[in-house]
This record gives C-alpha cells, sequence and structure tokens, in this order.
C-alpha cells in the first residue's frame, strides 16, 4: 500500500490526483490517499471519491509519496511542515517564488524530490529534441503568447493566483516551462537579460510581458511571453545549419528544414500520464530524475535573473 499526501487539491492536483491512481491501476499499486486542505470548500464528488481521508493538520503519518501542489507561496512552508514525514516529493512548478531557500534545510535532495517539468513529455517535445541531437544550432526563438481571460473561462482572471503578484504570479514565473526546455536543450546560457513589467491593459498587479536575451558560447536564445496574446501561439523555432526546425506545442507538431511536418497531436493530458510515471520509475530507482530540486531552482533563478 502506497500512502500518498495531497497538499492542495486545486486543478492541478486534481489532475495528479486522477492520473496517479490511473498509473496506480496500470502497475497494481494499492493506494491510500491523505488531501491536506485548509480550504471548507466541498470538493467534487469524483475527487471525493479518489480520496481516503481529508485532513487539516498533519499527524504522525509517514508518507511514500506527497504531491506539493498548492500555491507557489506556500511551497516552503508545507515542506518544512513535512520534513521527516515523506519519503519522496512531487512538487508543482515554479519550485518556490525565489530562489532564496536553503534546499538542504528543508530535507530536500537530488533523490527524494522532483519538480514539474510537463511540457518535456510532450510529443512535439520529444521529437525536437530527438531531431536536434545531431544538428549545429545558430539561435532559437521561443515564444508563449496566451490570453490570461481566456485560461480558465469560468474563472475570474483576475482573481487567479496567476493575476496576483503577492501570489507568484506573472509570466516570468508562471511560464517557466519555457526556460526549462530551453535549458534541457542547450543548458544554462553564459549570461542572459531579461525585461519585463505590466503592459496591456489586463486588471493585474503581476508582470504580463517577460523578454529574456539568453548568450551561450556558439548561439543566441530569445524568449517571449506574455499574458495578453489573444491568439495562442507556443513555438519553438530553432535556426540550424541545415535549416529551421519550428515545433508548435499548441498544435502538437514539428515542421523540418525540407518542409515536411511531423504530426505530434495528442490529448494534453498525455504529458501528465508520462511524467507520472516516470515519476514513480524515480521513486523505484529505475529512472534518473530529470529535474530535480538543485535543477529547477537554478532554473528559477535563471528565470528571476539571480543567483542560485
Amino acid at each position: 500500500m502506497m500512502k500518498v499526501l495531497f497538499v492542495g487539491v486545486g486543478s492541478i492536483g486534481t489532475r495528479h490526483l486522477k492520473n496517479l491512481h490511473f498509473v496506480a491501476k496500470e502497475r497494481g499499486i494499492s493506494l491510500s490517499v491523505t488531501a491536506l486542505r485548509s480550504s471548507d470548500r466541498e470538493l467534487p464528488a469524483q475527487t471525493r471519491a479518489l480520496i481516503d481521508r481529508q485532513i487539516k493538520t498533519l499527524d504522525d503519518t509517514v508518507y511514500d509519496l506527497a504531491f506539493i501542489t498548492n500555491p507557489t507561496t506556500l511551497h516552503r512552508q508545507a515542506l518544512s511542515d513535512l520534513k521527516g514525514k515523506v519519503k519522496f516529493y512531487f512538487i508543482e512548478k515554479p519550485i518556490f517564488e525565489d530562489c532564496i531557500y536553503d534546499i538542504d534545510a528543508l530535507g530536500l535532495n537530488a533523490k527524494n524530490a522532483y519538480v514539474a517539468c510537463p511540457m518535456r513529455y510532450t510529443a512535439a517535445y520529444m521529437t525536437l529534441k530527438r531531431l536536434l541531437k545531431s544538428e549545429k544550432v545558430y539561435s532559437v526563438r521561443i515564444i508563449c503568447s496566451s490570453y490570461l481571460p481566456g485560461w480558465r473561462p469560468n474563472i475570474d482572471y483576475r482573481k487567479n493566483y496567476s493575476a496576483i503578484r503577492e501570489l507568484g504570479g506573472g509570466v516570468t514565473i508562471d511560464l517557466i516551462h519555457e526556460l526549462d526546455y530551453m535549458t534541457d536543450l542547450f543548458g544554462f546560457p553564459l549570461e542572459s537579460c531579461n525585461f519585463r513589467g505590466t503592459y496591456s491593459d489586463l486588471e493585474i498587479t503581476s508582470d504580463d510581458l517577460s523578454v529574456y536575451i539568453a548568450r551561450y558560447r556558439d548561439k543566441i536564445c530569445e524568449v517571449h511571453l506574455d499574458y495578453f496574446g489573444r491568439e495562442y501561439r507556443r513555438t519553438c523555432e530553432v535556426f540550424t545549419k541545415d535549416g529551421t526546425y519550428e515545433a508548435e506545442f499548441g498544435k502538437g507538431s514539428v515542421k523540418l528544414p525540407s518542409g515536411e511536418i511531423i504530426n505530434c497531436n495528442e490529448d494534453a493530458n498525455e504529458r501528465f500520464i508520462r511524467e507520472m510515471r516516470n515519476v514513480l520509475d524515480i521513486m523505484d530507482g529505475r529512472a534518473e530524475n530529470i529535474n530535480d530540486v538543485y535543477r529547477a531552482n537554478m532554473v528559477l533563478a535563471l528565470t528571476l535573473g539571480k543567483e542560485a
């Protein structure tokens, strides 16, 4: 019986909860799931059915796996409270709202914690990474442009954490996926600069535009992130010696220099299923931890323009 704790069961926590049950069933793993909640809001019936007990305060239970899926600004406190009570952590991205915290003091290390990076599990990304292995890259242009009010149509965008600076919102760390996969593809840059701020008419206190230039020894990467693009664009253009590769993550495709398009379209949840399978493999020592807490904190530092 695997004892699992969820700290936060909002939209992303609920997704991970459902996917954990799905993968556990695949593998014949029995689960005992506890939800640590601060809210009195009643959970939907489908979600309640996947949880064995709900608690307000921690007891002496030691958990095999804990999902830290509460707001980013609460991650550090949750990890501090759980120190010594959890064997392995799944921490939702970004790891923290700032890169200033002592990871070792929280009882975290490269073997007992994984930080979410679902973009790297998309079929389009995995295809692009495979194709670039033998290519000489000159420059890269990464764009993630979307309209924040359209993210969750049934929720007032102004009340979502993404819109509120104090809750860790803003494109700079909300869309940390782009810098995460940039560093996975090409490593960490020699230097980078970032300009960010609030420029649109959206009623938010967080930054809605963040632009990076990252310099490598042999290439330059440009990264554009915004909350106000009316047409959803999530692309990575890679300019190489042999031509340009373009991954369109929204459409699920990769265009080759020849003009050929590889169709990688799939259900959006597939990336999360792959990630969940990999996390259980990491726990069992059958897979490498591709995004441990130290690496995730270095990406956060790069995102914020700070030293880790």
